[in-house]
């Protein structure tokens, strides 16, 4: 049976979505506050820059894939007005529990569901926009999904994967430290589970750079593609256009 990687341990391929369901079905009531603690609040303006290189317009169509708590589903939803549509997706039902009470909370209604990303239930050429925010480095076969969300967007639209990934190197050690000493002291003293946040920090090491996404999502079928590091490149926002 092949394997693969959850955080820096290997375990089988079929194993891997079970065990980062359990991360976030432990991290899920604390995850808003998590990510302020492991991006010092920066994951807020990466996601508005998301938001803003999105430019959905009125009647469009955005899929929001391992939405979470709803950030991105939420603004997006602002954007594209009563005639356009948000579909608001995670794989895993707690973290899309909590999204879609807050979307209720500021009195959004919008499609939410359970998905996997490498097996998305929609028609091809159907989203103007398709993005990802912080998912695509827990899932089993990036490849795969990266396809999946190639094969839903419409000619000209554009694929957004927003991910933690490669610092400048004058930045490793400070990150290092952060990231494998203080972060999962956080997670133990404010979630109660410092082993979920080990994973988190791990992951990141173990997805793939810059320029190596780059490349997978040119391999995929999407023709423009380019990134923007974001403080440092402790997160990059990559941009493919599907032809």
């Amino acid at each position: 049976m092949s394997t693969t990687h959850f955080g820096f341990t290997s375990v089988d391929e079929s194993e891997k979505a079970g065990h980062v369901r359990g991360v976030f079905d432990s991290v899920a009531p604390k995850y808003d506050l998590m990510n302020d603690l492991m991006s010092a609040g920066l994951h807020r303006a990466w996601k508005a820059y998301t938001v803003l290189v999105a430019n959905l317009k009125e009647g469009d169509k955005a899929l929001d894939i391992a939405g979470g708590t709803g950030d991105l589903a939420l603004a997006f939803s602002k954007k594209v007005g009563k005639t356009g549509q948000v579909v608001h997706t995670d794989i895993n039902e707690a973290m899309l529990t909590t999204g879609r009470n807050r979307l209720l909370d500021a009195g959004v209604i919008l499609p939410t569901m359970v998905c996997d990303a490498e097996k998305l239930p929609f028609p091809d050429n159907h989203f103007n926009v398709v993005s990802v925010a912080f998912g695509l480095r827990n899932m089993t076969h990036k490849d795969v999904a990266l396809a999946e969300m190639q094969r839903v967007l419409k000619p000209g639209g554009k694929l957004l994967v927003l991910e933690f990934s490669k610092v400048s190197p004058p930045l490793e050690k400070v990150y290092d430290w952060y990231s494998f000493k203080v972060l999962p002291r956080l997670g133990k003293l404010i979630a109660g589970d410092d082993a979920s946040y080990r994973y988190l920090a791990e992951s990141i090491r173990m997805h793939p750079g810059q320029q190596e996404l780059k490349t997978m999502m040119h391999k995929v079928g999407l023709g423009h593609v380019d990134y923007h590091n974001l403080t440092g490149g402790i997160a990059a926002l990559h941009v493919g256009i599907k032809c």
